[in-house]
């Protein structure tokens, strides 16, 4: 891929020949479209489906092109805030899930069952600080995560008991460092909300009920995640990015080797980024009652 254009070309054909063979599978499949009519035969559609998986096959060995862990320098959202850059200037970017339906067989679907009608599947995702794209989590760094994740070795979370959300403070400024902790952390968090809100809006696929058999919807939710970041690269400032960037603040490789742990260690592991966690809390405090 030396030539710059290249893969702008390769993505866009992509993305016609998925949304061509989207559209005329699930005509085929929901009766719209009959394969007895005579513009469109059994074979057509085997093709379609055939250049299909060709498609999404060929997009997923761009992953390591389009989904890249962040750098090592501190991100300019934090590095030019006063309120953030000397207490989350480790920080690379927000990890939460989001559910995306999903067609399973009938025997397992209670393990798919979603927070309303129908079955989901579970989609972990981290995003970068703080662009909306998605990434991994680098060593040494953290993520920001809501408070059902606790804190652990490369997660911080708000603490728990205390205001959060951005409009509880809209009128009450924090009363104490908990509750200042919180305000800043979930300033930084949205991010990876707006990157999810930002990746249905673009994809409605991913909000339809699927046809294809469930290791194939995996691949398309990861397949949208690839084209998902590669358009922010080209066009940064699209109308659904800008969006999606509205009220903005401005893991490591799942192939790495996992080292085991004793249980012993991994308490002594979250213990050092509790600590961790109280000692920016105390620090943001006091340097935030110093300027009064």
């Amino acid at each position: 891929m030396d030539n710059p254009s290249l893969p702008t070309a390769i993505m866009g054909a992509a993305t016609s020949v998925i949304t061509l063979g989207v559209v005329l599978l699930k005509g085929l499949r929901s009766r719209r479209v009959m394969p007895r009519e005579p513009h469109v035969n059994r074979e057509s559609v085997q093709t379609v489906h055939r250049y299909f998986r060709h498609v999404l096959r060929a997009i997923l060995q761009l992953y390591k092109h389009m989904i890249r862990e962040p750098d090592k320098d501190i991100p300019l959202e934090i590095r030019n805030s006063s309120r953030f850059n000397s207490y989350f200037k480790d920080c690379v970017g927000a990890i939460d899930g989001t559910h995306v339906r999903a067609s399973v067989p009938i025997q397992i679907q209670g393990r798919f069952s979603g927070q309303n009608d129908g079955t989901t599947q579970n989609v972990l995702a981290a995003a970068a600080a703080f662009d909306l794209k998605f990434t991994y989590v680098l060593v040494g760094k953290y993520y920001l995560s809501d408070a059902g994740y606790g804190v652990r070795k490369g997660i911080i979370s708000p603490y728990r008991g205390v205001r959060y959300h951005l409009k509880e403070f809209s009128d009450n400024p924090p009363r104490n460092d908990k509750e200042l902790f919180n305000l800043r952390h979930s300033s930084l968090r949205t991010s990876i909300e707006r990157c999810f809100g930002v990746l249905k809006k673009r994809f409605r696929v991913l909000d339809a009920k699927p046809f294809w058999s469930f290791p194939t919807q995996v691949d398309v939710v990861l397949a949208c995640c690839i084209i998902h970041n590669h358009i922010i690269g080209v066009d940064p400032l699209d109308s659904i990015m800008s969006n999606g960037l509205h009220g903005s603040p401005l893991a490591n490789d799942s192939t790495s080797r996992r080292v085991q742990q004793s249980q012993r260690e991994v308490q002594e592991e979250n213990r050092e980024w509790i600590q961790k966690w109280d000692d920016i809390c105390h620090k943001m405090w006091e340097d935030y009652n110093a300027m009064e």
